[in-house]
């Protein structure tokens, strides 16, 4: 039975992943799942009260990209996401405890979630990693201007910690790198490389 990959893009706000997969599947055939910032039901809640909607919030986006992840494994080709579960848990769980917004024991509840749900998924196939300084990642977030941002520009210093962080636990040979610091605000530099990449991973 045929299995769909997996290709992940993640990195800290504002550095493009949803442009960059955007790009991609322009390029190439890939079914895509995004994090559909503003459809979700808790965000506006979260926003607002960040104490109280924050472990609903989590719980959500836990489970989206856990069913997002399923439908892409059911499929036969490559499904890529920007973002996804592990991002959610690793980086933005962790740090909305950190600041207070999760208790210890929803923070707890969150992880025993997200290791309930990636044990029912393998791991990502693909993560490209999307790194800047963070003088171009405060530029870039000031200048997205979302709607709704839980997320603020001083906050960018402590999420990259936590990108920082996880990237220590993903084995070498399912990362790749780049370095989208320079003035390439659509990706026409890196896009080559990272078509050739998602190739050779749909033909292997």
């Amino acid at each position: 039975m045929n299995v769909g990959k997996l290709v992940l893009v993640v990195g800290n706000s504002g550095v493009g992943k949803t442009t960059l997969v955007r790009r991609i599947c322009q390029v190439l055939p890939l079914s895509y799942a995004l994090e559909e910032h503003a459809e979700r039901p808790f965000q506006a809640l979260f926003a607002a009260d960040l104490q109280r909607y924050a472990l609903a919030n989590q719980i959500d986006y836990l489970l989206l990209r856990a069913e997002q992840e399923s439908a892409i494994r059911h499929g036969s080709g490559i499904g890529i996401q920007d973002g996804g579960l592990d991002l959610d848990f690793y980086v933005f769980t962790r740090f909305f405890h950190q600041q207070g917004y999760l208790t210890r024991d929803e923070y707890l509840l969150c992880e025993r979630l997200h290791q309930r749900l990636r044990q029912t998924l393998p791991p990502p196939d693909l993560i490209v990693l999307l790194t800047a300084p963070l003088d171009v990642l405060l530029s870039r977030f000031r200048q997205r201007n979302r709607s709704l941002e839980i997320a603020a520009a001083e906050d960018l210093a402590r999420l990259q910690e936590l990108v920082d962080d996880w990237m220590k636990e993903v084995a070498p040979a399912r990362l790749l790198k780049i370095d989208v610091g320079s003035d390439d605000p659509m990706f026409a530099r890196s896009l080559p490389r990272l078509v050739t990449t998602i190739q050779s991973l749909l033909s292997s």
